[in-house]
């Protein structure tokens, strides 16, 4: 069995010094009404305070400057992360893009069209969503049937994707589609990433509301899309090379483990200072699992840095960091007399129903639990 290394980067004191940045931005710019807002698994969705996070050198923070960025770590990066997730900060409209679709067009992306989007997803003004998953395909991404034909000037794109998050406010949607037929040694071959505008003709969606009566899934259909060339991100049929360095960004962050963290926050005040021994005993177990996490992930930030491509270690991070938040809203109903409800008044009671409506999810953006275990074993030589 393959053996893997998770060593965390040495911390240092531009990223602890940046820390008290963060701190101090959000004790002024988070709003009550933003912390509450728990409609979004990662914060609401707030334009405004996106461009603020612009404005402070906190988006693209670790790419070139001449594209918008700033050249700093990835640990760097990590600790804003890190402070926004942990403050319930409103990062939804930002995040996709900065997260991964910005770094995948980095490394693949036209000089033009590195100049034209970098810049605007660094200053909080460009919104990206993610078309990977179809009804019918779920997480077997080499299944997709949603197709781009080359036409005398450019694609025409067809079909549909399913479970696409916050289309409503984003500029574009990055669409995985096949452009050739499936080889049957290969089944990733043959496919391809375009960066499509949701204003364009034939771009329209459908919402799907979550467990909690909201809106930020939608199926989305493509009805003659008609595309020009410069759409195609990277090389034609190399999307799925693409597409795995990208769900690598997707899966190792701090994201996959502090989504529920404020129910943590709500559950050990709410305990306060002398648990009982099986309150003690299961908040320790719950911090000391999220400190591994935090470990594990930070390593990968360091990986990156190193310029290396941790796509299994990700996986791994994710499938324990979503198991581990399911688990939490069940341990705080063994602990705590509480009664969920989303209109309660009471912080721990609205908290724990939102976490309980939400946290099927979990185990399923991102990658299902039975795709990463699959990939995991493979990575460790397990079959």
């Amino acid at each position: 069995m393959k053996l893997l290394e998770f060593a965390p980067p040495i911390d240092s004191a531009e990223a602890e010094a940046l820390r008290a940045e963060v701190r101090a931005f959000l004790a002024v710019e988070l709003t009550p009404a933003m912390r509450d807002d728990t409609s979004g698994t990662l914060g609401g969705v707030n334009p405004e305070f996106s461009r603020k996070v612009g404005r402070r050198g906190w988006l693209g923070m670790t790419w070139p400057k001449r594209y918008g960025g700033h050249e700093r770590t990835a640990l760097e990066r990590y600790v804003v992360l890190e402070e926004m997730l942990a403050a319930g900060a409103p990062i939804n409209a930002h995040y996709i893009a900065e997260r991964q679709s910005g770094p995948l067009i980095l490394r693949f992306g036209t000089e033009q069209q590195r100049m034209n989007l970098l810049p605007r997803i660094a200053a909080g003004e460009c919104y990206i969503c993610i078309g990977m998953s179809e009804p019918g395909s779920g997480s077997d991404l080499a299944s997709v049937r949603t197709r781009a034909t080359p036409t005398s000037d450019g694609f025409r794109l067809d079909g549909r994707k399913a479970w696409t998050s916050y289309v409503q406010h984003s500029h574009y949607i990055l669409v995985l589609c096949r452009t050739r037929p499936a080889d049957e040694m290969d089944r990733g071959a043959g496919l391809s990433q375009f960066l499509v505008e949701t204003n364009t003709p034939g771009v329209s969606y459908t919402p799907v509301a979550n467990l909690a009566g909201e809106h930020h899934f939608n199926e989305v259909v493509f009805d003659n899309v008609q595309l020009p060339p410069d759409a195609l991100i990277g090389e034609l049929h190399n999307g799925w090379k693409q597409l795995t360095s990208e769900l690598a960004l997707e899966r190792s962050g701090p994201d996959r483990f502090l989504t529920a963290f404020r129910l943590l926050r709500e559950v050990t005040r709410a305990i306060g200072p002398n648990p009982s021994e099986r309150a003690a005993i299961a908040l320790g177990r719950l911090t000391s699992h999220i400190l591994v996490l935090r470990q594990m992930s930070r390593a990968i930030a360091g990986m990156i840095d190193a310029g290396e491509a941790p796509a299994l270690q990700g996986a791994i991070v994710k499938d324990l960091g979503t198991t581990l938040e399911q688990e939490l809203p069940e341990i705080v109903r063994l602990l705590m007399p509480v009664e969920p409800s989303l209109d309660a008044e009471d912080d721990l009671e609205s908290v724990l129903a939102n976490v309980i409506m939400h946290a099927p999810s979990f185990s399923i953006r991102g990658g299902t639990r039975e795709i990463l275990r699959s990939t995991i074993a493979r990575g460790l030589g397990l079959r």
